[in-house]
């Protein structure tokens, strides 16, 4: 009889995680506490060897994959090129990724609408309980839920995202709403703008229904912003008073936050960032947070992508590390699980707190101010060679 898996979370780590288990033979069920089909907004996505890797052996289909760019380019503060890095990569969406994912579990086994309140681990195997009153019994459970676990909650409650004192602004524009001077100037390549304590990522990626054709496609527009810890509590109160815990969903970020970040962008940002976001989607932001897992495992329950770690998105590394835990998990399952999840452990923890310590690099690269020059102005930035080298590449295990 083959053996069974709960996966927390039916997000992209989640949906890795299910689908190398059921690959390997197991039966699994898919838990995720949204109640609505998910959906990224159309968040941008920079791919790894390692990812493309990972949806080979996965089976997951990987033509049309995204949109490939060719070079890293840094502005400075008045639009000009002040530095390119040939750097061919394939960039693509957080719906692209899940759609390819999502098809490859049988609907009777992704549940919304189902929150986590416990589990029981007996040695023998897991129990479960939901908010809804859905009880589960299975051999392994996979806590693969963000970096809000409930299953790590339960694992390791000690373990708690710190706040890094800064948020990301993340906005979309329609490349065939651009000026065709804009176009020009910064569509097709991975665009970045480094002054002293902020800074702004770009790239295309694909359009809605993963449309690729030119003038079809989106332009992804990241921004690293500082926040101190009294102000995000201001930004992460809706328009009724009510303040949220570590993120706020993006509708109800409030319209004069909304038009601060606008106001700032007039006045920090070169014309080309400030013309995509003139003419983006309304913006949203998340704050950043860090948080690294002592231990991946305990007993038959297992954690994986943001439920275990969390590096800082300077990295890009957020898909491609849930990617790699689902394949190590599934490797190491194949025989005695308690002793397979240690070996699990063992070897994503070490991979991760690479990422991990890279993310915390780049952060500090980023807040920096320069000993010369004019720290606005994104061109005396002392890291920028390896700020520009190192930002969105696993050139780790």
């Amino acid at each position: 009889m083959a053996r069974t898996a709960a996966v927390i979370g039916g997000s992209i780590g989640g949906l890795f995680s299910a689908v190398t288990l059921r690959n390997a033979g197991w039966n699994v069920k898919v838990y995720e506490r949204a109640r609505a089909p998910l959906s990224g907004r159309g968040a941008g996505i920079v791919t790894h060897p390692q990812l493309l890797d990972a949806l080979d052996r996965v089976g997951a289909n990987t033509a049309d994959l995204g949109v490939q760019v060719h070079d890293r380019v840094v502005f400075d503060r008045e639009g000009e090129r002040i530095h390119t890095l040939p750097y061919p990569q394939v960039v693509t969406s957080w719906d692209r990724m899940h759609q390819t994912l999502r098809r490859m579990i049988p609907d009777a086994d992704y549940h919304l609408g189902e929150t986590l309140t416990g589990y029981a681990d007996d040695g023998e195997g897991v129990s479960l309980t939901f908010a809804s009153g859905t009880r589960d019994r299975v051999d392994l459970l996979v806590g693969a839920d963000g970096f809000r676990s409930a299953v790590r909650a339960q694992m390791l409650p000690k373990v708690q995202p710190a706040y890094a004192g800064y948020v990301v602004w993340r906005a979309l524009a329609q490349e065939a709403e651009l000026s065709a001077d804009m176009r020009a100037r910064i569509f097709d390549v991975f665009g970045m703008f480094m002054p002293a304590g902020t800074q702004i990522v770009g790239y295309p990626i694909a359009g809605e229904n993963n449309d690729l054709r030119p003038g079809h496609r989106r332009y992804n527009f990241v921004w690293y912003v500082p926040v101190s810890t009294q102000d995000l509590a201001d930004l992460l109160t809706d328009a009724d008073g009510k303040t949220h815990a570590i993120s706020i969903p993006p509708p109800l970020v409030r319209d004069d936050v909304v038009s601060w970040i606008e106001g700032a962008a007039a006045r920090i940002l070169p014309d080309v960032f400030c013309h995509i976001l003139d003419k983006s989607e309304r913006p949203f932001f998340t704050p950043i947070y860090d948080h690294l897992s002592p231990t991946f495992a305990r007993g038959r329950v297992a954690l994986a992508g943001d439920a275990a770690c969390v590096a800082r998105p300077h990295v890009g590394m957020g898909v491609t590390k849930a990617a790699q835990d689902a394949l190590a998990l599934a490797e190491h399952v194949a025989g005695d699980v308690a002793a397979g999840l240690q070996a699990y452990s063992d070897e994503r923890v070490p991979a991760s707190q690479a990422a991990y310590e890279r993310a915390q690099l780049l952060g500090r690269y980023m807040k920096q101010v320069p000993e010369a020059g004019d720290p606005t102005d994104g061109r005396n930035n002392a890291h920028m060679e390896e700020i520009i080298r190192l930002t969105a590449v696993a050139d780790f295990p």
